[in-house]
């Protein structure tokens, strides 16, 4: 795996009740030299998966009585989607990528 573990998502877990006090990833900036080398494949699935459980777990802080699956994964989704915008343009240069296949 080379998810980079973003600290801000981790911080949100355990700020709102989540345990993942040691939780590290690959830094973001070995990710982009792996991204223009010969690597093919970069697996950031963790990453997506922070970011839902950190949306998710929010939510349910704040309003505790919660139980309809659109009013948390809507947000969910929202920073699942903010996470991939910032991989496929800051960390992976693959913005623009599929158009040339």
């Amino acid at each position: 795996g080379s998810s980079s573990v973003p600290q801000e998502y981790v911080d949100m877990i355990n700020e709102y009740g989540g345990k993942l006090p040691d939780a590290v990833g690959i830094p973001e900036e070995q990710l982009r030299k792996a991204s223009t080398s010969a690597v093919c494949k970069i697996n950031i699935d963790s990453d997506s998966r922070l970011a839902f459980t950190a949306a998710v777990r929010k939510v349910f802080h704040d309003k505790p009585g919660e139980f309809d699956p659109r009013k948390y994964c809507g947000p969910a989704r929202d920073l699942m989607e903010q996470m991939y915008k910032h991989k496929i343009t800051e960390v992976l240069g693959s913005d623009g990528k599929l158009a040339q296949c």
